[in-house]
């Protein structure tokens, strides 16, 4: 008879040991990661768990993460015995590793459904993407044979959640002494969506059920993940280091506040949240962001920019949104432009971006890369101000 329930968490990285893992064994769950980083699998079993340091401007706090061990995600049969007893699943990848993950837990799922396993089962999908538990959900039904859909549509919920802790890449240095070390904001809400779960939903530390989930998600995309997006992208062209710098930048900090100001605004006209609380909520974000022992860089706030300028990602979606609402959003298209110049060398997508902008030219690369039409008016805003930046003309 196990003492704990058991949570299986693909992914034993920023947001699996950062965020997940201290929930969990929180709540009273063992936890199991499915991590293919073999160092780290073999760390964590040998510690039987971690440190997660909790910081913030006042205070500095290590947490023992302990009941926790792993498994190699290469090892299929392993995986698939744990999600077979699993009491709960959650990801923890990355959108791109998402291909990866989901035939292990179709794999795990078809040998439930053979063992008899009635009891259902609930994957807590923590993945930056819009509708990724829909996304995940179809990916596992491509792998099970005909035969265990119906398994999969009653016994398996996939349940979509927004991930907003802040969890920053720690140095090299660092992590090569000690690959289970992790180091977090103390932000500790995991919004989900009521709707995704099969069962009763679980009792996790922090979960927050949400019935207008959608609105959520784009409380998080259009604020926290585009305010981010405005410190990487206008820090960087400042030449600074970390997103704190950016943020009491005098230049910087007057167009990050407008931009709030204006997903904002929209936010309340699409999904009409009270103004206040969204007032309170960039205010909260606001001091998160200038968190300063949380070490957040320009260049992780920045990195990944095709993704990050896409059309429905938080920068050319919420100015869409804006506009649709007949808000100009003259700051967040600040923070396209600024994205579209993002060329530091260090990351893959940039130097692709700079290539394609080099090769094709700005109008070609707004269409391929944000889904913006030569006569759309948010596009024209975006060439003015990027035509700015490529002569040396910063945003002040």
């Amino acid at each position: 008879m196990r003492d704990r329930s058991t949570a299986v968490i693909f992914g034993a990285g920023s947001i699996g040991r950062g965020f997940l893992g201290q929930l969990f064994t929180e709540s009273g769950y063992g936890v199991v990661f499915v991590e293919i980083d073999r160092r780290l699998v073999d760390r964590l079993n040998q510690q039987g768990g971690y440190t997660l340091r909790i910081v913030d401007d006042d205070f500095s706090q290590d947490l023992t993460i302990t009941h926790v061990r792993a498994v190699d995600g290469r090892d299929r049969q392993a995986t698939a015995d744990e999600i077979v007893a699993a009491d709960l699943l959650a990801t923890a990848v990355g959108v791109r590793a998402l291909p990866q993950v989901a035939p292990l837990i179709a794999l795990g799922l078809a040998q439930r459904a053979e063992a008899g396993v009635e009891t259902p089962v609930n994957v807590i999908v923590c993945e930056n993407l819009k509708d990724a538990s829909g996304a995940l959900g179809a990916m596992v039904q491509e792998h099970l044979a005909e035969k265990y859909h119906s398994y999969l549509g009653e016994k398996v919920g996939f349940v979509e959640a927004v991930i907003a802790r802040m969890v920053p890449v720690l140095p090299d240095t660092v992590r090569e002494e000690d690959p289970t070390f992790v180091v977090a904001e103390p932000y500790k809400i995991l919004p989900v969506n009521k709707k995704g779960f099969k069962g009763g939903i679980p009792g996790i530390v922090g979960l927050e059920p949400r019935e207008n989930f959608a609105a959520y998600v784009d409380r998080k995309l259009y604020l926290h993940n585009a305010g981010h997006a405005i410190l990487g992208y206008l820090g960087y062209q400042k030449g600074l280091e970390y997103g704190y710098e950016a943020l009491s930048d005098p230049h910087i900090r007057p167009l990050l506040d407008q931009a709030l100001d204006e997903a904002s605004r929209a936010l309340v006209a699409e999904h009409g949240f009270e103004p206040q609380t969204v007032r309170a909520h960039v205010a909260d974000l606001l001091v998160r962001f200038a968190n300063r022992p949380l070490g957040d860089t320009v260049f992780r706030l920045a990195r990944d920019p095709i993704r990050k300028l896409g059309p429905t990602d938080r920068l050319v979606s919420g100015a869409r949104m804006a506009l649709e609402h007949g808000i100009q959003p003259d700051a967040l298209s600040w923070g396209i432009a600024a994205g579209l110049a993002f060329d530091d060398p260090r990351d893959p997508q940039a130097a692709q971006l700079r290539e394609m902008l080099q090769k094709q030219g700005i109008q070609a690369v707004l269409a391929r890369v944000c889904g913006l039409g030569p006569a759309d008016p948010l596009a024209e805003m975006v060439r003015k101000r990027y035509r700015r930046l490529s002569k040396g003309e910063l945003f002040h």
